[in-house]
């Protein structure tokens, strides 16, 4: 299994990055996808993520600035960032799961400058 995470990099406050997440090694449609963060010194949290149906679920700190999206067709996931604030900085990782296999991506810096 393998999940390459692209499209970090450095960036205004207020601006946009997205971020692609293409996997291999999995039946791509049969699997929850989703993006984790970890800042400097915080726990891996919950970013977003989304159903194999495409239903998609966010952390309360992104909610309106993020959209996380899948095509199935390409095996790849999406974060779409927007109005991205200094506190969005961090590594962000994509994740696959289904039922008890969770998979990671090497992660990704993305940085937020005030």
């Amino acid at each position: 299994v393998q999940l390459q995470a692209f499209g970090g990099g450095l960036v205004q406050a207020g601006g946009s990055l997205r971020l692609s997440c293409a996997a291999s090694g999995i039946t791509f449609s049969r699997y929850v996808m989703a993006w984790y963060r970890q800042g400097p010194g915080k726990q891996r949290e919950l970013v977003a993520d989304i159903s194999s149906g495409g239903t998609a679920n966010y952390a309360d700190s992104v909610k309106g600035r993020f959209t996380i999206s899948r095509d199935n067709a390409k095996n790849t996931v999406y974060l779409q960032m927007n109005g991205l604030k200094p506190e969005d900085t961090s590594v962000y990782y994509c994740n696959s799961r289904r039922a008890a296999v969770s998979n990671w991506g090497q992660g990704t810096q993305v940085t937020v400058s005030s």
